[in-house]
């Protein structure tokens, strides 16, 4: 499976972006997907996840703004990312794991996840 991230750009405070993560391949092997990002010097940081079946997960610091969803007829998922503040300021990686099992603990462990995509940048300006 090959996942491939895009969206991501600057955009100043309180406004919102759509990420995408398309995945191409065996996509019969993909159950949970999820959104992480990681900022230089720092430790990669779930954001958001959600099961085959739609159950969905966030991390505190984007419940309420950040909304996950996924289409399985084309094998993309997507973050919409509202009211963001510079903390978002980011690269952005998607994710997905070939059994479920990520979705059973959660979602936020990236140790659980099989396939990574390259990451897309977001920056916003204060």
């Amino acid at each position: 499976v090959q996942l491939q991230a895009s969206g991501g750009g600057l955009v100043q405070t309180d406004h919102s972006l759509r990420l995408s993560c398309a995945a191409s391949g065996r996509t019969s092997d993909l159950y949970t997907m999820a959104w992480f990002r990681q900022v230089p010097g720092k430790e990669r940081e779930f954001v958001s996840a959600i099961s085959s079946v739609g159950r969905t997960f966030y991390a505190d610091s984007v419940k309420g703004r950040f909304t996950i969803s996924r289409d399985n007829a084309k094998n993309t998922q997507y973050l919409q990312m509202n009211s963001l503040e510079p903390e978002d300021t980011a690269v952005y990686y998607c994710a997905g794991d070939r059994d479920g099992r990520a979705s059973l603990i959660g979602g936020r462990h990236p140790g659980a996840y099989d396939y990574w995509g390259q990451g897309t940048l977001v920056t916003v300006s204060s």
